[in-house]
């Protein structure tokens, strides 16, 4: 089911309101919304981490949702596989570029992909469908049933929140970007209450800050949204979105994976994600037995693309004294990246 619209307002989300409500897609008591945003690089991350959702909570009928500017044929296939299988419903929503129209006159707006605002689009477009929605970024895994995050009461807050990993990062952050309450969340899992984040123009807002600040943010969309939220947000317990940055282990040497019992949903930040095949960290196992049971099966893992990945590469194999293949990757990095910079300079 592919729906599209072309502004993120009233407009948009009576649209889908509509068209949902033809399909029988209107929330109730048994049924919880999941919102993902994605570009053709994360789909496959995306439709394991449905697939693991749905692994550890066979007892709840879920609502997936997937923004995207595109979707091809062979991915959408996948979806519909997936909804079969599953026993799900999944709405895919196609992002018509011209939402962002209205911000084109500002002289930065071309420095950013439209991509990191997809997110924001979310709660308009579905406002009219349910009360509350869970965003997740496409590098989660599910690891235990969300039961209790789907009972937790939001009626009074704007979104519930889980703060960033690592207390000097945190307090970095809060010190880059003013914050007065403190508190710097990773916003790559937002329980959104929608009424509440309509009514406070979240989303306007926090893509106007991206665009109108001179502070050169970090992470801009989650940069924005922490200002923006300073001391509006609701902070939740940490097993709600437990960060793992798979390259801070590997470049220690450690491979091996272990996280606390409670945790419910694992994040894997970073540049290295457990669907790389030259991620040497036995994280990645987890994401495999995700991926056996889901359409994505007999999709390899994604090799090292260009030279930055080749470069990351060798050097975890030095760091497991690989040494003749982690020479053979170095090579291969140097070569690449002559011919990316002889290319540049043409």
């Amino acid at each position: 089911m592919i729906t599209s619209f072309a502004a993120c307002d009233m407009h948009a989300g009576e649209a889908l309101a509509m068209h949902a409500g033809k399909a029988g897609i209107m929330e109730n008591d048994q049924e919880f919304h999941i919102a993902f945003g994605v570009d053709a690089n994360y789909f496959r991350g995306m439709g394991v981490a449905i697939a693991s959702i749905v692994e550890k909570n066979r007892a709840t009928h879920f609502v997936f949702h997937v923004f995207a500017f595109q979707v091809s044929d062979a991915d959408q296939r996948r979806l519909d596989q997936l909804k079969k299988a599953g026993s799900v419903d999944i709405v895919v929503h196609i992002i018509d570029p011209s939402v962002f129209d209205e911000f084109s006159a500002f002289p930065s707006f071309s420095h950013f992909s439209s991509a990191i605002f997809t997110r924001l689009l979310i709660p308009a477009a579905l406002q009219r469908i349910t009360k509350r929605v869970l965003y997740v970024d496409a590098d989660v895994l599910c690891v235990d049933s969300i039961a209790e995050l789907i009972s937790l009461d939001i009626s009074n807050a704007i979104a519930a929140v889980v703060e960033d990993s690592g207390a000097e990062a945190v307090k970095m952050q809060c010190e880059k970007l003013d914050l007065t309450h403190r508190r710097y969340f990773n916003s790559g899992i937002l329980y959104i209450n929608i009424e509440n984040w309509i009514a406070n123009n979240i989303t306007q807002l926090t893509i106007l800050k991206v665009l109108e600040s001179e502070k050169k943010f970090m992470f801009p969309d989650q940069d924005a949204l922490n200002i923006i939220l300073d001391g509006r947000a609701t902070f939740i317990d940490p097993k709600w979105n437990f960060q793992y940055n798979v390259e801070g282990f590997l470049k220690q040497g450690d491979v091996e994976f272990t996280y606390p019992r409670e945790v419910k949903f694992i994040h894997f930040t970073g540049r290295l994600k457990p669907w790389h095949n030259w991620n040497l960290h036995k994280s990645k196992y987890l994401f495999q037995k995700y991926q056996k049971v889901s359409p994505w099966a007999a999709m390899p893992l994604d090799a090292p693309r260009n030279h930055k990945e080749m470069k990351m590469f060798s050097q975890f194999l030095f760091k497991r004294k690989h040494v003749i293949k982690g020479v053979a990757w170095y090579c291969r990095y140097m070569l690449n990246r002559f011919m990316t910079v002889t290319l540049k300079s043409q």
